[in-house]
């Protein structure tokens, strides 16, 4: 059943590097974003009324979703932010790697799961390889305000954030029900900045079957994410999802020809590395 749990979580990863590409490719981000989330929406939306719980969900439970729902909400309009001043490799290793720090030590916390000391070790080494891609991103690129990195860290604070909360979720709401209220919630969120930003036509004209292939696979990496999360603790799968960072980090070398790709590759196996620890020995 581990094993399952971690095959979904790389496939997860890997979809959500993809989707990630998509996004940074895209003319308006946040225009982009909101089709995506249309199409997720209307794609999804027969298997989630067949899905629907047939029990009623507890008041708590519902406090729980409106949290994740301003969370992914926040998030969806931070990652648009971050992308339209921010290259692939420069912002998704900082904000992919906030969460393998901070999830472990909420799952600890809140929800009394446990990491052995080679699982604490596994979950340093992802940290320390993610944190020297991001010193490269930050010297490569010469930043000049901290917009950027702080941009990019609290779109990871929100990833650590929410999946905690899904996880808690997930005890009454299958999960696809969960996703697509979150897809609901970014579609409101996103509305009023995409219809002003005049650019709907031209985005849905030059990207629109992008639009279709996203609106697919960005529920899709969550959902196989949500699903592991039945499986095995939240403390030892949200870090291994981290290794969508290698997949982000090859993606910009070789697809936007972004620089330091040697050195980003070479840190990229430390972080392998270190989910190989953490995935084994955890």
């Amino acid at each position: 059943m581990y094993s399952t749990a971690m095959l979904l979580v790389i496939s997860s990863g890997f979809l959500h590097s993809i989707w990630n590409l998509y996004t940074k490719r895209s003319m308006n981000k946040t225009v982009f974003l909101w089709f995506t989330q249309l199409a997720a929406l209307l794609i999804f939306l027969p298997w989630t009324i067949m899905a629907w719980p047939s029990n009623a969900i507890s008041s708590t439970c519902w406090w729980l979703i409106a949290a994740s729902l301003l969370l992914h909400a926040l998030y969806i309009q931070l990652l648009a932010a971050v992308y339209s001043i921010g290259d692939l490799s420069q912002v998704y290793p900082i904000m992919r790697g906030t969460s393998p720090l901070l999830v472990p030590l909420l799952g600890v916390t809140l929800l009394h799961e446990s990491l052995t000391a080679v699982g604490w070790l596994g979950v340093i080494i992802i940290v320390g390889g993610i944190a020297s891609v991001s010193n490269l991103s930050l010297r490569s690129h010469g930043f000049t305000s901290l917009k950027t990195p702080l941009l990019a860290l609290a779109v990871g604070i929100c990833i650590a954030a929410y999946i905690v909360i899904d996880k808690l979720v997930l005890s009454e709401v299958p999960a696809v029900v969960l996703n697509e209220s979150t897809n609901a919630g970014n579609l409101l969120v996103l509305s009023w900045a995409a219809f002003r930003s005049r650019g709907m036509t031209q985005e849905l004209r030059s990207n629109w079957a992008i639009i279709l292939l996203g609106g697919l696979l960005a529920p899709a990496g969550y959902l196989l994410f949500l699903f592991a999360l039945k499986l095995a603790p939240v403390a030892q799968l949200a870090p291994i999802r981290e290794i969508g960072t290698v997949f982000g980090t090859i993606m910009g070398i070789f697809i936007l020809r972004e620089q330091q790709g040697a050195r980003r590759l070479f840190a990229s196996m430390a972080i392998t590395a270190g989910i190989i620890v953490l995935g084994v020995w955890g």
